[in-house]
């Protein structure tokens, strides 16, 4: 186990087998090292678990459980060639991060972040008509990228609270969701109508840079980027670019391309908000995170499959 998360996980553990807690998140190397001759592994999304990796751990590894819904970090063909079973955290953290994506959204429509600057130092000199104006949240136009869980939840708050239009891309399919109205539609049309664009897909080859400065270009020059996914689905250089040009009116960053590194510039871009990698963040979720990434790895060392897995056919291996 990597770090020490919230919750029961530890104890969970700690009853059913032997736990090394490392404390921090290693270099590769010193991770390799840590973990030879382990049975399960709990990583964080920042642990690269590559074949490297998995020849390090050796032939007892048995499950590779994230701490994480996401999974770019996992080399899963890699897993799966080796018997090694993948599991990860869905759902429990579904609506922590919708709930932020939202307050990114409201948050950098209405310019909350320059108008608390404002106020902390000292500049706001009375009320006036034109001072810092905003973009209209209630029923304007929300594309949302990316149209699984998350993306879904992020389409009901903005639809049922908002009253917000709400058009969907998703590679795989945008399936009717019972009584929200949502249009799927190209990636191309949801980017040149929306006022607002949230970005909900994981990352993969196909994702990586899904929004560069061709797509940036063609959105309304009003218009506001909210990412709570993974950095390298937008362009992040191509993006303080944009901004920095007007192209579009600002962005809510949760996720950055070279994280915890980001873009030069970005931190410059008065008209961004920007997070460090909180959309699960609350006690709660975290804690829920932990309990199923433990139970994941307690099922596979029982003789099953983790609760949440990502390579069943492991199941099927002779």
């Amino acid at each position: 186990m990597t770090l020490s998360v919230p919750g029961p996980a530890e104890a969970l553990l700690r009853e059913h087998c032997e736990l090394q807690v490392l404390g921090e998140i290693l270099a590769p190397e010193r991770y390799r090292e840590a973990i030879r001759g382990a049975d399960a592994l709990l990583p964080q999304l920042r642990d690269r678990i590559d074949e490297a990796a998995l020849d390090a751990a050796g032939p007892h590894l048995q499950v590779v459980s994230n701490y994480a819904v996401g999974l770019d970090n996992i080399d899963i063909p890699a897993c799966t060639k080796r018997g090694v079973y993948v599991g990860n955290t869905p759902e429990v953290l579904t609506d922590a991060t919708a709930d932020l994506a939202m307050t990114l959204l409201l948050a950098a429509g209405r310019r909350v972040v320059e108008a608390d600057h404002e106020m902390r130092e000292g500049r706001y000199a009375g009320w006036r008509p034109d001072y810092l104006l905003g973009q209209e949240v209630t029923g304007a136009t929300l594309g949302v990228i990316g149209f699984g869980r998350i993306g879904r939840a992020v389409a009901r708050r903005a639809a049922l609270g908002f009253s917000m239009r709400i058009l969907a891309y998703d590679p795989g399919g945008v399936a009717r969701q019972g009584d929200l109205d949502v249009e799927g539609c190209s990636l191309e049309r949801l980017l040149m109508e929306s006022d607002f664009v949230s970005c909900h897909v994981p990352l993969t080859e196909e994702t990586h840079h899904l929004i560069g400065a061709a797509e940036l270009a063609s959105m309304r020059r009003s218009a506001i980027l909210v990412n709570t996914s993974r950095g390298p689905i937008i362009d992040e250089a191509a993006l303080v670019e944009a901004l920095q040009k007007g192209v579009i009116a600002g962005a809510g960053l949760d996720v950055y391309e070279n994280e915890p590194q980001m873009a030069p510039g970005l931190a410059a871009c008065t008209s961004t908000v920007l997070l460090p990698h909180l959309g699960s963040a609350t006690g709660k979720t975290r804690a829920a995170m932990g309990e199923l990434a433990a139970r994941n790895v307690l099922a596979v060392l029982a003789g099953g499959a983790p609760i949440a897995c990502a390579n069943p056919e492991v199941a099927q291996r002779p």
